[in-house]
């Protein structure tokens, strides 16, 4: 049955008259009834048997332990005759201690397939107040091998109450109601991976996923995983379910992943990954995650125009890569206008403005000549804005066209990236006219940028120069607000090939530097970036949503709550078909709306039920855009709602 949509807009003014103290409580350290390591606070229990597994994760307000005597650990390493060769811990005999809050796991060396390796490993698990830190350290002695990865730490075999849902940052968030389900059932190619032993969702931090966080979420408790790493190095939530004693795959794995590539004679260490049992609902995760956040966060407010009067905007293809024009710059301030006009949209994202056409010529963008040049699209700019209207110029922030002028110029390979082999790293853009020539076989071919090349910075800062002289209210990169799942740019001068694991952190230093360019000279001139990974989100004063996020299991609600000042858009929603649910959840939810009509080939008046509805959602978000606009997302927090059927939302006013 569908939900009725219900927003629910509270006006209400906070005061905090109160310090919220939580007591010292004691720990305890008590062996007496167990014989392996035990730590306990009043809150949380967490126990080690002599072998190095995990016997107990309980929640000692609820009574509920999530462990079920798995192993804490596995790694894997190459040598010159084999890559990723598993050393299991089940294999190992630990050192195991408890020093003061912590239980101390040691590993001189170990053992893989009977014979001893100069690898050293060291583990601890420490108690702190509301949650446990797993920190791991690690030495390769091994001549000729390269340790690659680890996963740690691991809830093999979690034991979850009935109703615990499996939360996920992806798109924004997506809640998966049968975690065994989701994650027993074959990957989408199955021919690649060893299936007989787990089945595994793949997700990444940055790759599409806005948090390096997930969760078991419950009605009443819940369990919350954080790596909360401030190197924003390469991590992977570990999401496995491996083969049971039923011979099904229903012994659930939960974890994280990390990339050491640590050189024999080198060391690696991590005291990043956090697990916390909760009681209550599943705000108490997102308020840990935040509270680390805010260790980093370098957020400022966007301008008042994009807080408070950029409901909507369209994105628009004025050229496409192939040469077809579908609009000309006097569009701009006509029927491209008039079309957004009567959906409430006051704000255009301008794609194809250039000579070559969309996804084509990067990074020249050459003048289009034919309509008048710089010039002639300057004009229409200013015409556009005179009836009080935003205008968003386009880039593309990572793409080289292998024709571009810029790459023949031997910049781009200069720049770009390379791989496991010292190859370019080359992406294709499939754009079809009405044909299939141009999609399947004469589709452009991209290198693809190396964040913070000096050099590449220097294009970055022109392109930005040029959006701001032809009199643009902002400039937006493409692609720098994600990271990719596999692009990466690889060193191949060591003994082994090693991928750079910091793709987050140097996107997030070229858009700080963006920022800042034109903070001082002209605070109003903002910065966009399509995906809304927090890292990257944080120097941004908007960004376009990356992925689409609709269907049952569309679950924003814990980033919007976790990030309320972030202001970033929907996407996917591109004709006349199920525009009710898309456009009441955007305005529950308080995102704003990417008009991206027929693969942004056309305006809103060619789709008139779209263009009506949405026209009645930005009036409302004009009423009350004190708080739907410029207010704090507070989720359900601050009323009650007895009707299941009902959803809603609270916000409070930016005044409030």
């Amino acid at each position: 049955m569908k939900k009725n949509i219900l927003m629910v807009i509270v006006l209400v003014i906070i005061a905090f008259l109160a310090v919220l103290c939580t007591p010292a409580v004691e720990q305890s350290f008590s062996q007496t009834e167990y014989s392996g390591y035990c730590l306990s606070n009043g809150k949380i229990r967490v126990a080690i048997d002599g072998d190095g597994s995990l016997s107990e994760l309980c929640n000692l307000e609820t009574g509920h332990n999530y462990a079920s005597g798995g192993l804490l650990w596995r790694l894997y390493y190459d040598c010159p005759s084999e890559k990723e060769i598993e050393i299991s811990a089940e294999d190992q005999t630990p050192d195991i201690c408890i020093q003061g809050d912590s239980i101390l796991i040691s590993y001189d060396s170990l053992v893989v397939r009977g014979e001893k390796i100069a690898f050293s490993l060291d583990l601890a698990v420490v108690l702190e107040d509301d949650k446990l830190r797993f920190c791991s350290s690690m030495t390769n002695n091994e001549a000729h091998s390269v340790i690659r990865e680890l996963h740690y730490p691991l809830l093999h075999g979690a034991v979850l109450p009935q109703d615990h849902k499996l939360y996920t940052a992806e798109a924004g968030g997506r809640l998966y109601d049968n975690p065994q389900k989701l994650l027993g059932k074959l990957d989408s190619s199955p021919y690649k991976k060893p299936e007989q032993f787990f089945r595994q969702k793949n997700v990444k931090y940055g790759a599409k996923v806005f948090m390096n966080c997930f969760g078991l979420f419950g009605r009443e408790q819940g369990l919350y995983f954080g790596s909360h790493d401030a190197t924003f190095q390469d991590t992977w939530h570990g999401l496995r379910a491996y083969k049971g004693e039923s011979g099904k795959f229903d012994c659930l794995e939960f974890g994280f992943f990390k990339y050491p590539h640590c050189f024999c004679g080198e060391s690696w260490a991590c005291e990043a990954n956090v697990v916390a049992p909760y009681s209550g609902s599943w705000h108490k995760a997102a308020d840990i995650y935040r509270e680390w956040v805010d260790s980093w966060w370098e957020y400022t407010p966007a301008p008042k125009w994009v807080q408070e009067d950029m409901p909507s905007w369209q994105r628009v293809i004025f050229k496409h890569q192939y040469g077809e024009y579908f609009f000309k710059y006097p569009d701009l301030y006509g029927k491209v206008d008039e079309a957004g006009q009567a959906a409430g949209c006051n704000s255009v994202f301008l794609f194809g403005w250039w000579a070559e056409g969309m996804d084509h010529g990067n990074p020249d963008y050459s003048p289009d000549e034919s309509q008048g040049g710089d010039a002639a699209l300057k004009e229409a700019i200013a015409r556009y804005q005179e009836k009080g209207n935003h205008l968003i110029l386009y880039y593309n922030g990572k793409l080289i066209d292998r024709e571009s002028r810029f790459y023949r110029s031997g910049m781009g390979s200069k720049v770009c990236r390379h791989d496991n082999t010292g190859s370019e790293i080359l992406e294709r853009y499939k754009f079809t006219g009405k044909g299939t020539w141009l999609g399947e076989y004469d589709q452009r071919t991209f290198a693809v940028a190396t964040m913070m090349d000096p050099d590449w910075n220097k294009v970055l800062f022109a392109l930005q120069d040029r959006a701001y002289g032809l009199g643009a209210q902002a400039t937006f990169f493409d692609q720098l607000g994600y990271i990719e799942q596999e692009s990466t740019n690889w060193d191949t001068s060591r003994e082994f090939p090693v991928p750079d694991t910091h793709g987050i952190l140097k996107r997030a230093q070229c858009l700080k530097l963006l920022r800042d360019r034109y903070a001082a000279k002209d605070p109003d001139f903002a910065l966009g970036a399509e995906g809304s990974v927090d890292a990257l989100a944080q120097y941004c004063d908007f960004t376009h949503g990356y992925p689409a996020n609709d269907g049952p299991e569309r679950f924003i609600n814990f980033f919007r709550y976790t990030f309320p000042e972030l202001i970033f858009t929907d996407r996917g929603q591109r004709d006349d078909e199920g525009v009710e649910y898309h456009v009441n959840y955007t305005l529950l939810d308080g995102q704003r709306n990417d008009i991206e009509i027929y693969r942004c080939r056309d305006i809103i008046s060619d789709t008139p039920k779209y263009q009506a509805y949405l026209g009645q959602a930005n009036r409302i978000k004009a009423a009350y855009g004190n708080c739907l606009m410029a207010g704090r997302y507070m989720d359900v927090l601050g009323f009650s709602n007895s009707n299941e059927d009902v959803d809603a939302r609270a916000f409070v006013s930016a005044d409030g």
